[in-house]
Parts: C-alpha cells; structure tokens; sequence
C-alpha cells in the first residue's frame, strides 16, 4: 500500500491583497474612459453650445467600488434629462412658456428634448468598461 504526504498551502490572503491593490488603478480607468465617453456623446447629441458644460465634465471614484461621472454646471440636468413637455421624467411644464434670450430676443418653448449624454456614456459603453476591468484583473 502506498502513503502520499499532500500538503495545501492556502494563498487566499494574498489573492485578496492583491485584488484590492488593483480596485483603485481599475476604477480610475473607468472613470477616465466614462469621462471621455460623456465627452463624446455630448458632443454627438449635438448639445454643445459654448463647450462649457462639455469641458465641465469630470470624474471620480470612490477607491473601493465606485466611479463616477458628472459635471457641476447647473443646467446639465436640463440637457441630460429635458424639459417641459419632453422631460424625461414626464414632470416638465405641459404649457408653453416665453423667454428672453441673450441677445433679447424673445422665444415661445414647449421645453427642450432630452439629450441623455451621462446616462449615454455609461450604458453604450459597456463592452468597453468589461474590458477594462478583465485587463485589470489579469
């Protein structure tokens, strides 16, 4: 009869570690290319006027689990989301309203469509954002 010594040698805590060390590097790309992304399908809604709102957009994460994007020009809402009788959330104004534009020109609106440039840049991309992520982990 044959004995065998079988030794295991757990690695779970360096598994672990190492994993952990590379959330943050992986979350960051992410947040870099959801950046870019938003700058692109901002661009290509065609809801870029004087490029503030599109040079305003930025991201962050949280280290552990978390990127995100945005921007903290206040009218960004208006442009992802719509308004009036074309917002998104179907609770923008129902009647016409009037305004002055800058140069004083005077304007009868229904609201403005939605150009979804956040919420585009997360859900187009998510090939891309896999990838990422399987890069990093390898």
């Amino acid at each position: 009869m044959s004995m065998y010594e079988v030794n295991i040698t757990s690695h779970v805590d360096e598994v672990k570690a190492e994993l952990a060390s590379r959330i943050p590097v992986i979350l960051e790309a992410l947040g870099i290319q959801a950046e870019g992304n938003a700058v692109k399908e901002i661009t290509k809604l065609g809801a870029v006027d004087t490029g503030r709102l599109r040079g305003s957009i930025t991201h962050t994460t949280d280290g552990k689990e978390k990127a995100y994007i945005g921007t903290n020009v206040e009218y960004a809402k208006y442009v992802e989301l719509g308004t009036g009788i074309y917002a998104s959330n179907g609770q923008g104004r129902k009647t016409p309203w009037f305004y002055v534009d800058d140069k004083g020109q005077g304007h009868w609106t229904h609201g403005m469509k939605p150009r979804p440039f956040l919420s585009n840049a997360v859900q187009n991309y998510k090939d891309d954002y896999q990838r990422i992520v399987e890069d990093g982990l390898k």
